[in-house]
């Protein structure tokens, strides 16, 4: 990538490689701290984790950048997908979901 482009890219809101890198170790260490067995990757408790640490690193980024309303747009998507997948576990095993609430501390 040139001098040019690798400033725009910042510029725009692309992530750079080392971010990138970041994510994924982050995604892998969510994904080990709440998996219930080895290769766990889609569990609702697992899903739910994932959804709650991006929306939490979505509300820090409406801290600088008020008037992101797409991203707000997203925000609001993951809340509603995590809600979902709350409602399922609940219906399901009512201790699982009291469990991952208590973890990821959703609820007071």
């Amino acid at each position: 990538m040139s001098g040019l482009a690798h400033s725009r890219a910042g510029c725009l809101g692309i992530p750079w490689r080392h971010e990138q890198v970041h994510t994924k170790e982050r995604k892998t260490e969510v994904i080990t701290t709440h998996q219930k067995h080895e290769g766990d990757t889609g569990s609702p408790e697992v899903q739910v984790a994932l959804l709650s640490d991006r929306i939490s690193y979505l509300t820090e980024h409406f801290k600088t950048h008020a008037k992101d309303h797409h991203s707000r747009r997203g925000l609001l998507k993951l809340v509603g997908q995590r809600r979902r997948l709350l409602d399922y576990l609940k219906r399901k095993d009512i201790d699982r979901y009291a469990d991952i609430i208590h973890k990821l501390g959703i609820r007071k």
